[in-house]
């Protein structure tokens, strides 16, 4: 045994059994940024055999305050790039397998099954009830960790036929329901708080140590360092899924459309559109489509009357949330007058389209 894990390896109750069941395990870790850091961090350093990273995102300025695994000269390097040479220099012996991409009804089943346990490290609903279900059809366990303010979630579903992600939010929220980061802030140590409530949480299921948080959701405060946890049962309807769903979108009720990012990138060249981005300056500065008119959706309401109405208006954001909620505050001023969002965002129309 490598004198590298002997302070873990003489614990009682750990010992040479606990080392062995993580040199053998697989985990997948779904982002790569606040939370994906720590797991990462603390994963490799234990002993875990095969680590699998996904992550379409580079690295930022912004990100260097909360995911410390990256440096200042990483700057625009693929996170899962910056991740593995990191994690490899950290432990060599680990095996690290990375994606570079986002996690969607397309890959999710084939790259998922190939691990243990997942990790959602994640910061949107749609990804989590995508985890959620590729993990019920291929009876995989996940860590589920989120952030809000000053606070943060975790627990542990799908573990041992317990309660799913579905038997605690059985339906996703509407999209001008759900917060967002760029708009709300982090506070930098946070994540990492949670990210190592999560590792611990893998930890336990991969070696059998202590009582894992399933069907228990813990509620962490930052601000008074309280938490507390509450319990809820499994829904065994949850347990028989027979696919995937054919989407992972918001359902808004409204009668906002959408346009695929490959027909999207299709219209570009015509000229006759107006393409307002609703990002943040830094989000814009970082990349844009060309002709893209920069309003941020904090500012939308202000400054609607610099959109041009006479063409078809196109709303863009990151991942699509703030877009359509651009559409539908729009909607509210200009009920005559539609309003279509891409869906995707940058995210998506990035892998279509030039960028600036």
């Amino acid at each position: 045994m490598s004198v590298r894990y002997q302070r873990q390896v003489i614990l009682s109750g750990f010992g040479k059994k606990g080392q062995d069941a993580l040199k053998k395990s697989k985990v997948l870790v779904v982002g790569a940024g606040g939370l994906g850091v720590p797991v990462l961090v603390y994963l490799n350093a234990m002993g875990v055999g095969t680590l699998g990273v996904v992550d379409a995102d580079k690295v930022s300025k912004s990100n260097l305050h909360r995911q410390v695994l990256y440096t200042d000269a990483m700057v625009g390097q693929p996170k899962v790039v910056a991740a593995k040479n990191q994690l490899q220099a950290q432990n060599p012996e680990t095996k690290i397998d990375i994606y570079q991409v986002f996690l969607g009804i397309d890959n999710a089943m084939e790259i998922i099954e190939k691990y243990d346990l997942v990790v959602d490290a994640t910061d949107n609903f749609p990804a989590r009830y995508l985890i959620n279900d590729a993990c019920v059809l291929l009876k995989k366990p996940f860590v589920y960790g989120a952030l809000h303010g000053f606070e943060g979630q975790i627990s542990v579903f799908n573990y041992k036929n317990g309660p799913t992600y579905r038997c605690l939010f059985p339906a996703m929220p509407n999209a001008d329901e759900v917060p967002n980061c760029n708009e709300h802030g982090v506070l930098g140590i946070l994540p990492g708080i949670i990210g190592n409530f999560q590792a611990l949480e893998a930890i336990k299921v991969l070696t059998g140590l202590g009582d894992v948080l399933s069907g228990v959701l813990l509620l962490y405060d930052a601000l008074s360092q309280q938490s507390k946890q509450i319990r809820f049962k499994v829904n065994s309807d949850n347990l028989k899924l027979k696919s995937l769903a054919h989407s992972y979108d918001f359902d808004c009720h409204t009668s906002v459309k959408s346009i695929e990012p490959g027909q999207f990138q299709k219209l570009l060249s015509r000229g006759d559109m107006e393409l307002v981005d609703v990002r943040t300056k830094e989000e814009f500065d970082k990349m844009h489509l060309k002709g893209a008119k920069h309003i941020p959706l904090n500012q939308l309401e202000q400054e609607k009357d610099k959109i041009n109405m006479s063409c078809t208006v196109y709303l863009i954001c990151q991942s699509g949330v703030r877009s359509l909620k651009a559409a539908l505050l729009l909607q509210e001023f200009f009920p005559d007058k539609e309003f279509i969002n891409v869906k995707g965002g940058m995210n998506l129309v990035g892998n279509y389209a030039d960028t600036y």
